[in-house]
């Protein structure tokens, strides 16, 4: 006589009805780099259509040929032009998703973007103060006013937020961000609208563009990024833990004030490069996690270097996007963006995953 089976076991041979716990990590990792190889993907092809797209589109063949290293013919251009385009627009990209990601998690706020630290706001006011106050008129110039202004910004809205009872919460360091963002622009607006000539160059900034910089102005920034993003990576196990609250983030061992301090300081870093170098561009920041949480789940340790390359590949093909729809005059980046996430955030708003996050 066969032995009896217990209650809900499946007869020896026979499929298990429910996957084994084991299983599941298992085909998380294979789900998640399956959005890594995707995104790779996507990457690369923004990569290539950002260097053959313009007023002069240029064929694949001289493509290849200016990577290898010609000058000759279409390369030329490729070469001398369209490359260091391309080098800043994935440096901005992923700095603006990575840093997306990590202020959201550090602040725990669905809608907390780069800018969410007055640090945007910070970036605008030194442009706007080189411009005016010491007559800059090339990106190399002001880009330092703008750099240092975003860290000194973003600095004092974390000392701000950071002091009085329960340190540095997240409802307490987007309040901070709110009023250093407020005064900054009042700033900005007194320079901008005092002196006419000012305010024709800063206009040309604000838009966000990756049009006209300086052929150097990436690896001028590469530093910045490099090491705003291998903070972000190294923090990432522990955003997962900040994420399940502070107490219980403390209670696992996690250091909850210096995680958050980090996580701002690299916000920083990446978020004062990227405005410093293109301009306030808005929703990739915002956009950009969310998605890759609907692809990979919540872990950061996927979400932040999957956001960057998701960031990279959004800047690309929305400055493709740009060169096409008005040709041969370009829409600058900028535009193009909040085109493509206003519509994605009040789809998100109305979905309720806002509501959801914040619970």
């Amino acid at each position: 006589m066969p032995a009896t089976l217990k209650a809900g076991a499946a007869p020896a041979g026979a499929p298990s009805a429910v996957p084994p716990e084991t299983d599941r990590p298992r085909r998380s990792a294979r789900r998640n780099s399956a959005a890594v190889l995707a995104l790779f993907g996507a990457l690369t092809v923004a990569v290539f259509l950002s260097l053959a797209i313009g007023t002069k589109n240029v064929p694949l063949s001289d493509v290849f040929a200016a990577i290898g290293g010609s000058t000759d013919g279409d390369a030329i251009v490729v070469r001398e032009l369209r490359m260091p385009r391309t080098a800043l627009g994935l440096l901005v990209g992923i700095a603006l998703g990575v840093a997306g990601a990590v202020a959201q998690e550090i602040t725990r706020n669905p809608l907390g973007d780069p800018g969410i630290i007055g640090i945007s706001a910070g970036g605008a006011f030194g442009v706007a103060a080189g411009i005016g106050l010491f007559g800059w008129t090339a990106s190399y110039q002001y880009i330092w006013c703008a750099l240092v202004m975003g860290a000194l910004a973003g600095g004092l809205a974390y000392l701000v937020g950071g002091t009085g009872y329960g340190g540095a919460t997240p409802a307490k360091l987007a309040l901070a961000g709110a009023a250093v963002s407020a005064l900054l622009e009042a700033f900005t607006s007194a320079l901008v609208l005092l002196d006419v000539n000012t305010l024709d160059q800063y206009r040309s900034w604000a838009v966000g563009s990756l049009a006209g910089r300086d052929d150097d102005l990436a690896w001028q920034l590469a530093p910045f990024v490099v090491v705003g993003l291998g903070l972000a990576l190294f923090l990432a196990g522990r955003l997962n833990a900040l994420a399940l609250g502070d107490d219980l983030a403390s209670s696992l061992g996690t250091p909850v004030r210096s995680t958050r301090a980090l996580g701002a300081l690299a916000v920083i870093l990446l978020t004062g490069a990227a405005v410093a170098a293109a301009g306030p561009i808005t929703f990739v920041g915002l956009v950009i996690p969310h998605i890759i949480r609907s692809l990979t789940g919540p872990d950061a340790r996927w979400l932040v270097p999957c956001s960057g390359l998701a960031g990279a590949a959004l800047m690309l093909y929305a400055d493709v996007i740009g060169r096409l729809v008005a040709r041969p005059a370009e829409l600058e980046v900028g535009v193009v963006t909040a085109f493509l996430g206003a519509p994605f955030l009040v789809a998100l708003i109305k979905s309720g995953r806002l509501k959801e996050r914040t619970k």
